[in-house]
């Protein structure tokens, strides 16, 4: 198995089908949902053990629920759109400093609201709401602050707001935001082309 490949599982919040025939295991730290063919995506969610199906008609899937980092760095590659993180993000500051954040961004499913985000957002709910949402309040946020203060001693405000305002919209839609930690914020020349893809 390829590195890409492994990271991307272990940066993912969705595992492909586990057990296609009458057993589902569900290993420590996830939980399964079940789409029945008759009544859809079930409510109900089956914590870690060994749970029964129906073979051929009841198609199940793993959820990570730990705590999972989103990390914001040049390592990252954004050729898995559902791999969780990002490259590093633009932002202008408030008096129009052009600069790039890196960081790690703490996050975890609601157990409980599963279900509802297999339902309503799909698998691939990392590219469509979380990598944008993350992005959007990013630049939202930092064009509140001037540089010498991201740097300086409005690191921890900034990181504070930014948990905020990502709890805000993530709550509601099932994801806890349990930590904001920024590793590097880097001026960017102003000729410089900026390399994020566009939303």
């Amino acid at each position: 198995m390829s590195t890409d490949s492994l990271d991307k599982i272990m940066y993912s919040f969705v595992v492909d089908d586990v057990l296609k025939g009458l057993f589902i295991y569900v290993p420590p730290g996830y939980v399964a949902c079940v789409y029945d063919l008759g009544r859809g995506v079930l409510k109900k969610v089956l914590t870690p053990g060994l749970h029964l199906k129906i073979p051929f008609w009841q198609k199940a899937k793993l959820f990570n629920v730990q705590t999972l980092e989103y990390s914001i760095s040049r390592q990252f590659s954004l050729e898995h759109e559902r791999a969780l993180g990002d490259i590093p993000i633009a932002a202008v500051t408030q008096e129009g400093k052009r600069i790039g954040i890196e960081g790690t961004i703490l996050l975890r499913l609601d157990i409980h609201q599963v279900p509802a985000i297999w339902q309503t957002i799909g698998e691939d709910f990392v590219a469509k709401i979380v990598r944008p949402a993350i992005r959007s309040r990013v630049r939202m946020v930092f064009s509140r602050f001037n540089y010498a203060d991201i740097v300086g001693v409005s690191r921890a405000d900034v990181e504070h707001e930014l948990k905020s305002e990502l709890e805000r919209i993530f709550y509601s839609r099932g994801i806890f935001v349990e930590n904001v930690l920024l590793s590097e914020i880097s001026q960017i020349a102003a000729s410089a082309p900026l390399k994020e893809k566009a939303e």
